[in-house]
C-alpha cells in the first residue's frame, strides 16, 4: 500500500531553544519523516485493503490523531494532516484482477450448470408430455374410430388452406384431400387396426 500524507507542521514557539538543542536546526527533516512512517504503518496494519478505500475518512482521522499525539513529544504542532494519495502496488492490483476474473469464471460455470439442469428438466417434462399425448391419442383411436375421421377432416382443411393460398392451380379430388371419410377401412388397415365388422 502506498500512502502519501500531507502534513502542515510548526514548532512550539516556547520550546524552540529546547528543540534546537536536542534535535538541531533541521528538526522537521529528522522528526516528521520518522514519526509519519511509524504512525502510518501502525494505522494501515489495522485495516484491510478494501477498508482503506471505503473508510478513507476514518483512516485519515486516525492517522491525524495518532500523528498529533506523537508529534507533541517533539514539541511539534500539526495544523493539518490529510491523505493525498492512496494506491496499491502492481502485485496487489494484479491479484485483485485475478480474483475478480476467477469469481466471474466461477459464476459463469455455475450459470452453465444451472442452465444444463433446467434444459434437462425441460426435456424430461417435454418427453413425459409427448409420451402422455401418445398414450391419450392411442386410447382415443382405440375407443372411438370417429376420432380418426375428425383428424382426416382437419388434415384435409390444412391441405386445402395451403393450396388455396398458393398462386398455382391444383386440381384434387376428395381422395387426394383425404376426404373419403366413409372409407374408414383403408385408413384403419393403414394404421393396423381392425374394424368392428371384421372382428365380428
Amino acid at each position: 500500500v502506498n500512502i502519501g500524507p500531507r502534513v502542515l507542521a510548526r514548532p512550539q514557539a516556547t520550546m524552540l531553544p529546547e528543540m534546537y538543542r536536542k534535535l538541531g536546526l533541521d528538526f522537521d527533516e529528522r522528526v516528521l519523516p520518522s514519526i509519519m512512517n511509524e504512525v502510518l504503518k501502525s494505522v494501515v496494519a489495522q485495516f484491510n485493503a478494501s477498508q482503506l478505500i471505503t473508510m478513507r475518512q476514518e483512516v485519515s482521522l486516525l492517522i491525524r490523531r495518532q500523528l498529533t499525539d506523537r508529534a507533541k513529544d517533539f514539541y511539534v504542532i500539526l495544523d493539518d494532516v490529510s491523505i493525498t494519495d492512496l494506491s496499491f502496488g502492481r502485485e496487489y492490483t494484479a491479484a485483485i484482477e485475478a480474483k475478480q476474473v476467477a469469481q466471474q469464471e466461477a459464476q459463469r460455470a455455475q450459470f452453465h450448470v444451472e442452465k444444463a439442469i433446467q434444459e434437462r428438466q425441460q426435456k424430461i417434462v417435454q418427453a413425459e408430455g409427448e409420451a402422455k399425448a401418445a398414450t391419450l391419442l392411442g386410447n382415443a383411436i382405440k375407443g372411438n374410430p370417429g376420432y380418426l375421421k375428425l383428424r382426416k377432416i382437419r388434415a384435409a382443411q390444412a391441405v386445402s388452406n395451403t393450396i388455396s393460398n398458393s398462386q398455382n392451380m391444383v386440381f384434387l379430388d376428395s381422395g387426394a384431400l383425404m376426404l373419403n371419410v366413409r372409407e374408414a377401412d383403408d385408413l384403419e388397415e393403414t394404421l393396423g387396426l381392425e374394424t368392428k365388422s371384421k372382428k365380428k
